[in-house]
């Protein structure tokens, strides 16, 4: 578990401002916020098709008194207070080709797609986040202490409901050409994690996922009768080596603190066993934890695969396919999550996660903005142990509050330490 911020290069981060639990805010709102979630997973819908999902959201926003903006195709995003903008939240809103197993009573109508990744409850929980917040702002809240707290704070939050994130290179880069990251000072969102019980969290400084790219090779040549392969181009062969030796040669190539990982999940040549096809296809990812030697990868693969067809006289056709950076989660927003979760959940709550080699489009926008991404526990304690995109993921709904709770504290802290004009 990190620790909250010493250095003197984050002396704003040394004492936090009196800010008060935001549970009973929250509480008020997680029936509600559960019928959206519920509403959204019945419905999922694939990236750039997120309408009825835009829809519901920008509803749920204006039936609290917010203005929510619609962003260009599908997604939105909503400003929560007034003067100058202290904090960036994103929550991603788009679903998977999967189908649905779970058996739910609110499961997925439509068939092939399904919320297998918890987008659904990304987008609840920082819709109700919003919500919660303006009602703080406003006064709409029993609890005296966060009345009180409402009334001294200044600045804007900025919700955004990203699209397609699960696409590559991302729906985060469609919101960052509208300029909708102008003016923020730091961004925050969450991704579930099911090997976390709900009512945790996890955090990390530094690489929290893997850069992600996906790699099509496909090797023409003369075919032939296997007797005779001195007379062909010999396909297969030519596919096994390109298999096992560029991974191999990249691994001598590349800092291995950097942990490039190319792992292939096709390959395929001939449909005879003593033919030789004059066509062959490989197709896999490339992962890797730093962005730096990312872009050298990126730059020395088209040099590997060509050395190491080069003996067998094949033709090489490599399509690379660019698709995330990182995420890389900086130190000082990182600790602004953790205040609020000791704040609002208890020390104990907060675990240290480890890197995931999975790719997340957040990441282009912490190249832009500092930014940390938190990781949502969701698996009920003692139950069934999940893993995202499958099609029986079923996560625990009363992770919503608990994510609720840390983003409106967050944002509540920000906006208690926004100078007064």
């Amino acid at each position: 578990m990190t620790g909250t911020i010493e250095s003197s290069a984050f002396p704003h981060r040394k004492t936090a401002p009196d800010v008060p639990t935001v549970s009973s805010a929250v509480e008020a709102l997680e029936g509600e916020v559960r019928v959206l979630r519920r509403s959204i997973h019945q419905e999922p819908e694939l990236g750039f098709e997120e309408h009825e999902t835009t829809r519901k959201v920008m509803e749920f926003l204006r039936g609290a008194g917010l203005e929510p903006v619609q962003l260009a195709d599908t997604g939105c995003f909503v400003e929560v207070g007034e003067g100058p903008l202290v904090l960036g939240l994103r929550a991603d809103i788009d679903a998977l080709p999967v189908e649905e197993l779970t058996g739910l009573p609110y499961a997925s109508r439509r068939h092939g797609l399904a919320h297998a990744c918890g987008h659904d409850m990304h987008t609840s929980v920082m819709a109700g986040t919003a919500v919660a917040l303006h009602r703080i702002l406003t006064g709409q809240v029993v609890d005296e202490d966060l009345k009180e707290a409402g009334a001294r704070a200044r600045g804007r939050v900025r919700i955004i409901f990203q699209p397609a994130e699960e696409q590559q290179p991302g729906g985060a880069l469609h919101v960052i050409e509208q300029g909708v990251l102008e003016g923020l000072p730091r961004i925050l969102a969450a991704h579930c994690e099911p090997r976390f019980d709900v009512g945790t969290i996890g955090t990390r400084i530094g690489a929290i996922t893997s850069a992600a790219d996906t790699i099509r090779i496909t090797l023409t040549g003369r075919g032939g009768h296997t007797s005779r392969p001195h007379l062909t181009e010999d396909m297969v062969f030519a596919l096994s080596q390109i298999a096992v030796n560029v991974p191999a040669v990249l691994s001598r190539r590349l800092d291995v603190r950097s942990a490039v990982s190319v792992v292939w999940g096709q390959i395929s040549a001939g449909s005879a066993p003593n033919a030789i096809d004059s066509t062959g296809r490989l197709s896999g990812t490339m992962r890797c934890l730093d962005a730096a030697v990312w872009e050298e990868a990126g730059e020395l693969l088209d040099e590997v695969v060509t050395q190491v067809a080069a003996p067998y006289g094949v033709e090489v056709e490599l399509e690379h396919i660019r698709g995330v950076p990182p995420v890389d989660n900086a130190e000082a927003e990182t600790a602004l999550i953790e205040s609020a979760a000791r704040r609002e959940l208890g020390s104990a709550a907060i675990q240290l996660t480890p890197q995931s080699m999975g790719g997340e489009d957040f990441a282009w926008m912490t190249q832009k903005v500092p930014g940390s991404m938190l990781r949502l526990g969701t698996r009920t304690p003692g139950g069934i142990d999940y893993d995202l995109h499958r099609g029986d993921y079923a996560p625990d709904e009363r992770a919503l509050g608990t994510g609720m709770r840390v983003f409106v504290s967050a944002a509540l802290g920000e906006m208690l330490r926004a100078p007064r004009p």
